[in-house]
This record gives C-alpha cells, sequence and structure tokens, in this order.
C-alpha cells in the first residue's frame, strides 16, 4: 500500500503504544516518519527496524527548544513536513483535588497541553510554507466526559479539544487541516497487560475500527467548527471600532 507515499510526518510519542502503532501503519503506507519520543532506546530501535524512513529525534515536548528541532530535524532530513500527530502524553499527575502538588500540575500540562501547543506552533510556519498539512492531536474521553481519568488529566484533554477547534479555524484558511481524536481504553500491548490481556489479544481488540461505535461523525470541512480566523477578527476590529478603541 502507499497511500502515504511521498508524505512526511512527526509523530511524538513515537516510541510505544498508538504512537508506535501510527509509525508502522505510516511508513507501511509509503510515509517518511521522525519518531519523537523520550525513550532512546525503543525509538532508535524501532527507526533502525522501519530503515531509512524512519529517524529517531529526542523529544521532551514540554520543551519548546525540543519541539522546535524536531521539526527542524523532519524537514531537514526529509524536505517536508506533512503531518504532526501530537500524541505524546501519560496520566500524570493523580490524587483528590485538595492533593494535588502544583509541581505536577505544571508538569502534566507541560506534556498534555503545552506539547500540543508546541506541535501546533512550530509546524504551522512550514506547512503554511508548502500551501497545506494535516495537524492531529491525542485527546481523550477523559476530555468529553467526567470519570474517565485524574483531574488534571481530564482538564488538559478538554482543553486539547478546544485548542484543536480554535486553531483548526485558523489554520483552514491555509489549507491546514486541525483535528484531534478521543480514544477510550485503547487495549494497547501495556494499557492491556494491566487488565490481564495478552499482547495478542490487545492487538486484536484494537485492530481496524474496532474501536468506532455510536458516534455521528462530521465530515464538513469544519463548517461547524465555529467562525474563521478571519471572521473574528473583523468582528474584534470592529467592535473595537464602535467602542472607540484604538487599532491593535
Amino acid at each position: 500500500m502507499s497511500r502515504l507515499a511521498r508524505k512526511v510526518a512527526l509523530i511524538t510519542g513515537g516510541a510505544s503504544g498508538i504512537g508506535e502503532a501510527t509509525v508502522r501503519l505510516f511508513v507501511a503506507e509509503g510515509a517518511s516518519v521522525t519518531i519523537a519520543d523520550i525513550q532512546d532506546e525503543r525509538g532508535q530501535r524501532l527507526a533502525a527496524e522501519l530503515g531509512e524512513r524512519a529517524a529517531y529525534a529526542h523529544t521532551d515536548v514540554s520543551r519548546e527548544a525540543d519541539v522546535q528541532a524536531a521539526v527542524a530535524a523532519t524537514t531537514r532530513r526529509f524536505g517536508r513536513l506533512d503531518c504532526i500527530f501530537n500524541n505524546a502524553g501519560y496520566g500524570g499527575v493523580g490524587g483528590r483535588i485538595e492533593a494535588i502538588p502544583v509541581e505536577g500540575f505544571d508538569e502534566t500540562i507541560g506534556v498534555l497541553l503545552r506539547g500540543v501547543l508546541l506541535g501546533m506552533k512550530h509546524a504551522a510556519p512550514v506547512m503554511k510554507r508548502q500551501g497545506g498539512g494535516s495537524i492531529i492531536s491525542t485527546a481523550s474521553v477523559a476530555g468529553l466526559q467526567a470519570g474517565f481519568g485524574p483531574h488534571v488529566y481530564s482538564a488538559a484533554k478538554a482543553a486539547v479539544i478546544q485548542l484543536t477547534l480554535t486553531v483548526a479555524m485558523e489554520l483552514g484558511e491555509h489549507n491546514i487541516r486541525v483535528n484531534c481524536i478521543c480514544p477510550g481504553g485503547i487495549a494497547t500491548p501495556i494499557f492491556g497487560k494491566g487488565l490481564g490481556m495478552s499482547a495478542e489479544q490487545a492487538d486484536a481488540i484494537s485492530d481496524g475500527a474496532t474501536c468506532v461505535n455510536g458516534h455521528a461523525m462530521v465530515v464538513d470541512g469544519g463548517l461547524s467548527g465555529g467562525r474563521s480566523w478571519s471572521e473574528s477578527q473583523f468582528r474584534r476590529a470592529a467592535l473595537r471600532q464602535a467602542l472607540g478603541l484604538p487599532d491593535e
């Protein structure tokens, strides 16, 4: 198969779980991929296994310099960037609200939200110059309903969903699609092991579209996402003018 022939992707958290599965699929479909992760041994081993169309970049997504360097390394090696998948994440700080340490909050938000924003920020200029691209981020059902994750994790994933909507309205005008996915309890080998599954059982459950059910999938080019960026800025300028405020 070659549905992604000559495409280039950067996948954060690409050394394991959903990220690794995505890396393998993209390469199998013809894409060149940068695996961005902090699991150096796993990432380097995966890149070596997949061959010349895969590269590894040590990337802590909470650090802007790391994300910027990963984007630069991707374009330097493969010549462009068609897709960034902001997938890196973890459970983060847990506990009752009165017991959550500020340091744990900051660290969790740094990975789950700042990491997504940084991926969008540094991919956008490259994609604008190319005339298009695709930005995908991993959110969660925990960002849609309560009770599926710790407080801070859930809040961060809800923020990823809203950030996706607002950035989509801005970058859609540049032919850049911005979307997020909201997985439930995806049975990766690591997660499935915690449920008493073998790796083979977990892989079988995660196969294909078996986790897509009961969903009213909207495919409207962003129509239902809200006002476009230029329209919202025009309305803001008109309101400021009506209020007698100076131009920004």
